[in-house]
C-alpha cells in the first residue's frame, strides 16, 4: 500500500478525486460551516488545507483525515464494488 506524506492511501486519494463533488457535499453536511472555498484544494498544499479545515470545524487534523479517508473508501462509481450500506 502506497501512502502519501499525509498518511492517505494514494489509491484512495485518486478514487476520491473522481467522487470529489459527492465528498464535498458530505463534508458540508457533516460540518455545516464549510464552504466551497474551504473545500477548494490546491495540489501540494495539503497541510494548509487540513489546517484551514481544522480552524473552521474545531476538530483535530487527525480526525478530519480519518473522516476523509473513510469517506473516500466508501465512495466509488464501480458497480461491482460492494456497498457499505446495511440492508435490514
Amino acid at each position: 500500500m502506497d501512502v502519501n506524506n499525509n498518511n492517505v492511501n494514494d489509491n484512495t486519494e485518486l478514487r476520491a478525486r473522481g467522487d470529489w463533488n459527492q465528498i464535498k457535499g458530505a463534508a458540508k453536511q457533516k460540518w455545516g460551516q464549510l464552504t466551497d472555498d474551504d473545500l477548494s484544494y490546491d495540489e501540494g498544499k495539503q497541510d494548509e488545507w487540513f489546517g484551514r479545515l481544522q480552524e473552521k470545524t474545531g476538530h483535530a487534523i487527525d480526525d478530519i483525515k480519518d473522516w476523509f479517508s473513510k469517506t473516500f473508501s466508501g465512495t466509488s462509481n464501480d458497480p461491482n464494488r460492494p456497498s457499505n450500506q446495511n440492508h435490514s
